[in-house]
């Protein structure tokens, strides 16, 4: 059982539904220790002084602000105190959307919201606000706080629970128009490519299965960390050239029609490949 992070309650009008905030992913990451190359010690980090040459404590350091101009602005962990969020132990809903509605870029970080009361009443109000929430294709947005920053949430039902996740706010997500986007007249592409490429998202369609996706870098470290443990050496592949765009996309799309064509991929039962 993953540990709590956050205990609290979720509120929306006079409803209260006591949860607790649990990870819902795990760090499977391969974590290595920095080591001085000829000795293997650990490498230390410490905090120095530019100016003195000297280490410093944590008790005596302190945030600067760096200015356009070259100036900085010091502030204290005191100032920051001062401008926390009031610590509370409730998310507060501030409305409900269409699931639909919510656009993945402004997602940041899932989380697990599970009862936190044996109280049956409780759980039958939990249950009830995961059933309502399914049934009805429903998400909650609100707010909470955990370790003294202020978040904007998602809240939607998965299985038979509850899942919260952290939301970015508008204005750190860029537009297209921020980026330089194949958006230009010039580049429209003609009828047949346009019907090409839907023919080549259609026979490349299929219903989604996370589990047949797997971190393949992981699995390759985890190789060389077995195979240098009992003694091995690994050799640096050869880097692999970056293939140039088709000359003719017509040509490509054409193409690949064909070499799908004979992959003799069939269609599933909800009609996708």
């Amino acid at each position: 059982m993953a540990r709590s992070l956050w205990t609290g309650s979720l509120s929306f009008g006079l409803v209260n539904v006591p949860v607790s905030v649990l990870p819902a992913v795990r760090d499977l990451d391969l974590h290595f220790r920095q080591l001085h190359e000829k000795d293997a010690a650990p490498i230390e980090v410490q905090r120095w002084c530019s100016k003195e040459d000297v280490e410093v404590p944590y008790e005596e350091i302190t945030h600067g602000y760096e200015l356009e101009d070259g100036g900085q602005v010091i502030v204290s962990d005191l100032e920051l105190e001062a401008i926390e969020p009031r610590r509370t132990r409730t998310i507060e809903i501030e409305q409900f959307i269409e699931l639909q509605e919510a656009d993945p870029i402004y997602f940041d970080h899932p989380y697990f919201l599970v009862p936190a009361s044996e109280d049956d009443g409780a759980r039958r109000a939990y249950r009830l606000l995961t059933d309502v929430m399914g049934r009805t294709d429903r998400a909650a947005l609100g707010r909470f706080v955990m370790r003294a920053k202020e978040y904007l949430a998602i809240v939607r039902e998965r299985d038979g629970a509850l899942t919260l996740t952290t939301m970015m706010f508008a204005d750190e997500v860029r537009t297209a128009k921020d980026v330089d986007a194949a958006t230009q007249k010039s580049h429209k592409p003609t009828r047949r490519q346009l019907d090409a490429a839907v023919a080549v998202i259609e026979e490349l369609t299929c219903d989604w299965d996370p589990a047949k996706h797997k971190d393949r870098y992981q699995e390759r470290l985890r190789r060389v960390v077995a195979h240098k443990r009992k003694g091995g050496t690994v050799q640096a592949p050869e880097a692999q050239e970056q293939p140039a765009p088709a000359p003719d996309l017509m040509d490509a799309l054409e193409r690949t029609l064909e070499e799908l064509g004979r992959g003799g991929s069939g269609r599933s039962t909800n009609g996708k490949r």
